[in-house]
């Protein structure tokens, strides 16, 4: 399992850097806010070798903003390209996924694409987690992922329970396909994420302290590598 951290700022991605993967988003605009080109591009440098993911947004249905929005997060030098569905319908949901997917894989194969739905689906009117694997699968991208949409405080546990993205991670692994869970986790949740056993754990709130508005902290960074390890 790996540690996902991310920071909105150059200074922060440095105290991120024993995370396994540095991703680079704008809490300011949203769960998946997509940061400027500039800040993907030197935070890639200051990695160096280590991964890179990039968030492009908290999409509504505009497979065609999406797809540029793809294709120039990877041009940036994103190695893990991410987009959040903020929308219902799984025939639209498909058409994104598709753009998407095409943008980044049609010059850069080796990339990742990382398709996101939302743990609180239900009450932000959008399409279930469930809903998602088969399309991610289908269209070629690597990885089906939960978050949270609505930023408030509530845990993914407080939507989806043990058992439930337990099965979520199983699905994904029978189609071929990484999980990625994220949304206000905190350091109590390491146990039961260790048992459901994702691909990928995001986090921002849980190395600021609990607090995602204010700033990434390297000790707390190395406190959830320790933990995961």
């Amino acid at each position: 399992m790996q540690l996902l951290v991310s920071p909105s700022s150059i200074e922060e991605a440095r105290s991120s850097l024993s995370a396994d993967i540095i991703d680079v988003k704008k809490p300011s605009e949203g769960s998946l806010g997509a940061n400027f080109p500039w800040i993907i591009q030197e935070i890639k440098t200051l990695a160096g070798n280590k991964p890179v993911s990039a968030a492009i947004g908290d999409n509504e249905y505009k497979p065609g903003t999406a797809a540029l929005s793809a294709y120039g997060a990877a041009h940036a030098g994103a190695d893990y390209i991410k987009v959040g569905l903020m929308f219902d319908g799984t025939n639209r949901a498909c058409d994104v996924i598709e753009a998407v997917t095409t943008a980044v894989k049609r010059e850069f194969p080796e990339k990742y694409v990382v398709i996101a739905a939302y743990a609180d689906f239900q009450r932000i009117g959008t399409v279930s987690p469930f809903a998602i694997s088969s399309l991610v699968a289908d269209a070629g991208a690597d990885v089906a992922m939960i978050d949270t949409g609505i930023k408030d405080g509530k845990s993914l546990f407080e939507f989806m329970d043990e058992e439930t993205l337990t099965r979520f991670a199983e699905q994904n692994r029978e189609l071929g396909l990484q999980t990625a869970l994220a949304g206000s986790l905190k350091f109590e949740d390491l146990g039961a994420l260790k048992r459901i056993d994702p691909e990928i754990i995001g986090v921002r709130g849980m190395v600021c302290g609990g607090d995602r508005s204010t700033t990434i902290r390297t000790e707390l960074v190395e406190k959830a590598m320790m933990m995961l390890r």
